[in-house]
């Protein structure tokens, strides 16, 4: 494909970001995340399909994966969403095949080489990995396949039987301790394996931002997130913990978040899933919009309530629908996906940028090279491919997601224009000397949490003549 023209700007910004990767853990002081002592902030996606698509043989394509990687790396996506777990039987209709764990401890070695590659291969382009390790939906096996190797009982899938019984089903996973057991023994293994391309065990890799309790948990008793935390903790310190959740839609979100070991809340945002948007009808997009915007900020508002940092982990919408197309076509437009995602964008920019929770999101979902039908789009087994993929040839949604990259990873970009210029050096001025000093006022004049955000380069918590001294290497470069 040919690189959208915001990407011509976009080495630098990936120039910055490399420099505080490595090595490091990222932490979280104040409700900030902390790498290298800077704030950190990302721009995501969710690759879910990575582990399988690593895998050395005719399930997987490392070619492939090396290319969606590169492309990823180039639009300036820094952290990547996966799955570090799936259940078989392979028999099994909706889900990952091949599956990591075909039977209670039992282990596909060619799938767990495929999730060593993969960290290998995203630690070689300074990204970094969400591990997500069960999962409450049919398409990975999740809990659902726990309960049903628990009871020798068939699944309920939702095609015949209704998302009501199958989620009732899925939820007695929380109740049975032999479920619990063989999900610790999960937990341990890949927290405990040393990667055979590395050489680190997972509990001291780097390339590991957060381990997941589970993708979109519902109907979970408060003292399951609160007790895997503190175990998935003691055996991986270093690492942050977070649950999965979409907020509100699947529980109490300060409750689910509030515990001391769960590091940071997630926000999953479905408008078309959720009923406030039909493709078929466009009108429905404004105030699909509207909620969208409303549920994220009344999420933000708890999150810093909690004092935590928060991330925009899921979000999407589906192609235009059009009399010629359907929105499973990749030859329909993205008009209103890509308001969407702007909006979005906007919001997270808008919190951070505020001195708010908001610290970075991952789009759902990138697909890069696939076309429906092939193995491993974005959209998940259960689900009909193309409904919610970015493909690498989506160029206006590949420019917004490149721009919005570009302003999460440049600090000095004070009017998130994507350029380190003059207009930024005027608002620089204001914060260090107040508004109406030379070059020129900003107007209006720029709040405290603007100024520490995007100028406090050496996070002591003041704008001074030491962050000036590195906005004008930042300017100079430019």
């Amino acid at each position: 494909m040919s690189k959208p023209a915001t990407l011509l700007v976009l080495s630098f910004a990936w120039t910055v970001q490399a420099s505080v990767s490595g090595d490091t853990f990222v932490t979280i002081s104040d409700g900030r995340f902390i790498l290298a002592d800077r704030p950190h902030y990302f721009a995501g996606a969710n690759f879910w399909q990575g582990m399988n698509l690593a895998v050395d043989g005719p399930s997987g394509d490392r070619s492939r994966l090396a290319e969606e990687l590169d492309q990823l790396q180039q639009l300036g996506v820094i952290n990547l969403r996966i799955m570090a777990a799936s259940e078989g039987p392979n028999t099994e209709p909706y889900r990952m095949v091949p599956a990591l764990m075909i039977a209670p401890g039992v282990y596909d070695e060619d799938v767990l080489d495929g999730l060593d590659y993969l960290l290998d291969q995203i630690a070689a382009r300074g990204m970094r990995a969400v591990m997500v390790l069960n999962n409450y939906w049919q398409w990975s096996g999740g809990m659902a396949q726990y309960v049903s190797w628990h009871e020798g009982t068939p699944i309920p899938y939702p095609p015949t039987h209704g998302w009501d019984a199958f989620m009732s089903y899925a939820a007695k996973f929380y109740g049975y301790a032999e479920c619990q057991t063989w999900y610790r023994d999960h937990i341990a293994m890949i927290v405990n394996r040393t990667n055979q391309y590395t050489g680190l065990q997972y509990r001291d890799d780097t390339t590991i931002f957060a381990w997941e309790l589970a993708n979109e948990p519902r109907n979970y008793p408060a003292q399951w997130i609160d007790d895997t935390a503190t175990y998935i903790k003691s055996i991986a310190p270093n690492h942050l913990v977070t649950v999965g959740s979409e907020g509100s839609m699947g529980g109490d979100f300060t409750a689910t978040h509030d515990g001391p070991n769960v590091d940071y809340a997630t926000v999953h945002i479905w408008p078309q899933n959720w009923g406030w948007y039909d493709p078929e009808i466009p009108t429905t997009y404004t105030t699909a919009e509207a909620n969208a915007r409303a549920y994220f900020q009344a999420h933000a508002a708890e999150a810093a309530a909690l004092g935590k940092p928060m991330v925009l982990e899921e979000f999407g919408l589906a192609r235009d629908w059009e009399p010629i197309h359907d929105i499973y076509d990749p030859d329909s437009p993205t008009t209103l996906r890509d308001l969407f995602y702007s909006a979005m964008f906007e919001e997270v920019f808008a919190s951070l940028s505020s001195g708010g929770p908001a610290a970075g999101d991952n789009f759902w979902a990138w697909s890069g090279q696939a076309k429906p039908g092939d193995p491993w789009t974005g959209d998940p087994p259960h689900e009909t491919p193309g409904w919610y993929s970015v493909y690498d040839a989506d160029e206006p949604t590949l420019a917004i997601i490149s721009t919005h990259a570009i302003h999460m990873a440049m600090r000095g970009d004070s009017n998130a224009d994507g350029h380190v210029d003059l207009n930024d050096y005027a608002v620089l001025s204001d914060c260090l000397f107040g508004p109406g000093v030379p070059p020129a006022p900003s107007a209006p004049g720029p709040t405290l949490e603007h100024c520490l955000v995007v100028f406090d380069f050496d996070t002591d918590n003041d704008v001074d003549l030491l962050d000036f001294r590195e906005f004008a290497v930042i300017l100079g470069s430019e």
